[in-house]
C-alpha cells in the first residue's frame, strides 16, 4: 500500500475530519513514531546500511518525504536497486542496524502523560503495530508502559507490509460501534487502515512523514498530543 490518499483516490470511507472526540471510548495508537519517538534511530540504521552501498544518506526532509508503506517501496525511493540487492538481505540488515540503535530512542516527551489522561478518563487503549511482534513486545516492556493496554499487535515477520488484516480483527474484537473508536498514528498508511477499518483517525505529524504530506489525506493531524487533550 502507498500514498493513495495523496493521488486523487477518494477513501473508502467518508470519515475525513475529526469531530466528535469526545465520543470516543477506544483509541487504537500506532507505536514507532506515534509513542516511540525513533526517527532519528530509523534514519540512522537506514543510512548505516546505505553507506556501506555507496548510496546517498537521508536527512530528516528526505527521509519524512519518502518513508512509505510497504517499506520495500521506500527502500526503492532511498536508492536501493534490487536487481543489485536482495530485498531479504537488506531488509534484516536495517533491523539488525535498528535493534542495536533503539537503545536512544525515548518515548515522545508527552506519551506518558497522555495515556494516563485517556486512561483516567476510562478510555480502552490498545496499540497496533507494523513491527514483528515479539520485538514489538520487548520495545514497550522496556517503556514500563505495557500495563496501560488491553493488546499490542504486531507481525509476525519485520517486513512492515501492512496492518490493515490485523486492524479489522483488534476492532473487532474491542466490540464497539466503529464511531467510538480512533485510530492515532504518524503515516498516510495509518490513515488508509482506519479508512478500510471504518473508524476515526488522527495522524501526528512529527514521526515518519512530513505534515505536509499527512494534511493531503483530509485527516486531523496534530504536531503534538497536547492537541489531543483539547478536542
Amino acid at each position: 500500500m502507498n500514498d493513495s490518499a495523496t493521488n486523487g483516490n477518494k477513501p473508502k470511507n467518508p470519515l475525513l475530519q475529526m469531530h466528535n472526540f469526545k465520543n470516543i471510548k477506544s483509541i487504537i495508537w500506532d507505536w514507532n513514531g506515534t509513542l516511540l519517538n525513533d526517527v532519528d534511530i530509523s534514519i540512522l540504521s537506514m543510512n548505516q546500511m546505505l553507506e556501506k552501498r555507496n548510496i546517498p544518506l537521508l536527512n530528516v526532509e528526505k527521509y519524512q518525504s519518502i518513508f512509505t508503506f510497504p517499506v520495500q517501496d521506500y527502500y526503492v525511493k532511498a536508492g536501493v536497486n534490487f536487481e543489485e540487492h536482495e530485498w531479504d538481505t537488506v531488509a534484516m540488515e536495517f533491523i539488525n542496524n535498528y535493534r542495536k540503535n533503539i537503545v536512544r530512542a525515548q518515548l515522545h516527551t508527552d506519551a506518558v502523560n497522555t495515556l494516563e489522561y485517556f486512561n483516567a478518563r476510562h478510555i480502552r487503549q490498545f496499540i497496533l503495530s507494523a513491527m514483528e511482534q515479539v520485538f514489538l513486545d520487548e520495545t514497550i516492556n522496556i517503556t514500563g508502559i505495557n500495563g496501560i493496554f488491553e493488546k499490542i499487535i504486531g507481525l509476525n515477520n519485520h517486513y512492515a507490509a501492512t496492518k490493515e488484516v490485523n486492524a479489522q480483527r483488534l476492532i473487532a474484537d474491542i466490540n464497539m460501534n466503529k464511531n467510538e473508536i480512533c485510530m492515532i498514528g504518524d503515516t498516510i498508511h495509518d490513515f488508509e487502515v482506519a479508512q478500510s477499518a471504518g473508524v476515526e483517525c488522527i495522524l501526528v505529524s512529527r514521526g515518519h512523514q512530513s505534515h505536509t504530506r499527512l494534511k493531503s489525506t483530509g485527516a486531523l493531524v496534530v504536531r503534538d498530543f497536547s492537541e489531543l487533550w483539547k478536542l
